[in-house]
């Protein structure tokens, strides 16, 4: 760790990261920037942003409730080894992934179809519930998956990364717009004042996205169980676009994590690598950089390369190519075959290229976090490559 402006700073960064992270530092009463840190709109994924009595949209994002949900099932690693091009068929063909799905399957169990949280009263949520059970259970795009693991020991564990989906975005819309946000990724964040009726909706709407993103996630990992047929012995689950009213130094907080995963001592994480490399289920460590870090680390590996620069710009209209890519499928698949990893769906946005290593950034947050078990890939299952979604981040 190094105090950059005053800003504790763990691992290495590009400068326009530094220079947003300054930003967002001068608006709160405090700023973090986790190792995998980079470029968010408003605020830089892998910040920790707090302040007392007010909360802010910006820092959680338009993603309400992304997270990480990591299961551990009692199937044996090698009978899934030898089966996982028809496992990875089935997930591919039974989940949804993509911008907008709805769930291929009723959802009539959903808790949300008569769930009467205080959230679907404010005006943000009201008109997304249809969306919102159409919804439950998919994945949606960019960096969000599926994945099939084994652990050191040869067991088998599925991880997943997704969150409010629709509901979220629509959320964070309506409250972004409706406290005078600007559009664009070096702006100012905006704030709500809790004990104002704006901030106490936000703060019900966003809980209503954070219970809705934990439904989503046990249904997709109870539906890949049930395909496997086996039974979950250990779950691990987080949020990491989220706001938490914590206690720190004496004060009462609102802490904003985006994309950093809570990280007390002994509360466990499932953090996620690339495509083609390994994951981990870590724990929090007591420690005095804990405490500067306000107890958080890493939600993955963090993004070195842009999806443009990855993928090169084509006019949509035309399909002319503008610029050329950095990242080539062959590429892509090269490393995956290294890794004997199946892939189905992603993009060269994906690719392993595109990020750091996650023992690097784990390594940055040195005594806050204690690893527990490493994941080694299997199978990966995310949207196909030609999906658009402007906040793929």
């Amino acid at each position: 760790m190094q105090f950059i402006d005053e800003i504790p700073v763990w691992g290495k960064h590009e400068d326009n990261t530094l220079e947003q992270a300054k930003v967002c530092a001068r608006h709160a009463e405090y700023f973090a920037l986790m190792a995998d840190g980079h470029l968010g709109y408003g605020v830089p994924i892998g910040g920790v942003i707090a302040s007392e009595g007010r909360i802010s949209p910006t820092a959680v994002g338009f993603d309400i409730a992304c997270g990480n949900k990591a299961v551990r099932l009692d199937i044996p690693g090698a009978e899934v080894r030898q089966n996982i091009h028809k496992i990875m068929d089935d997930i591919w063909q039974t989940l949804s992934f993509g911008v907008g799905r709805k769930n291929r399957e009723r959802n009539d169990d959903s808790p949300f179809i008569t769930d009467t949280h205080e959230g679907w009263n404010t005006e943000a949520a009201k008109p997304l519930r249809h969306k919102a059970n159409a919804q439950l259970g998919t994945i949606g795009s960019g960096n969000h998956y599926v994945d099939i693991f084994v652990d050191e020991q040869d067991r088998v564990w599925v991880g997943v990364h997704f969150g409010s989906r629709g509901l979220g975005h629509g959320i964070a819309t309506w409250f972004l717009k409706a406290a005078g946000a600007s559009d664009g990724m070096m702006v100012d964040p905006v704030f709500l004042d809790v004990e104002s009726d704006l901030g106490s909706q936000y703060i019900h709407a966003m809980q209503l996205g954070g219970e809705y993103a934990y439904a989503g996630r046990d249904w997709v990992c109870a539906r890949v169980a049930k395909l496997l047929g086996a039974t979950i012995e250990e779950e691990v689950h987080n949020h990491h676009n989220f706001a938490w009213l914590e206690e720190h130094n004496g004060k009462k907080l609102w802490v904003c994590r985006k994309g950093a995963t809570p990280a007390f001592p002994g509360q466990l994480g499932f953090v996620g690598g690339t495509m083609g490399e390994m994951s981990v289920i870590l724990e929090g460590v007591d420690s005095p950089e804990s405490v500067t870090a306000l107890y958080s680390t890493v939600h993955g590996a963090g993004r070195v390369m842009g999806r443009k620069q990855a993928t090169g710009v084509t006019d949509r209209k035309t399909g002319v190519v503008k610029r050329e890519g950095l990242i080539k499928p062959e590429m892509m698949q090269e490393w995956l075959t290294r890794s004997n990893v199946v892939l189905r769906g992603g993009g060269v946005d994906e690719s392993p290229h595109c990020y750091k290593r996650l023992n690097e950034v784990l390594a940055a947050h040195g005594e806050t976090i204690r690893v527990l078990h490493t994941l080694t890939p299997l199978g990966v299952a995310m949207a196909g490559a030609n999906e658009f979604d402007p906040y793929k981040d």
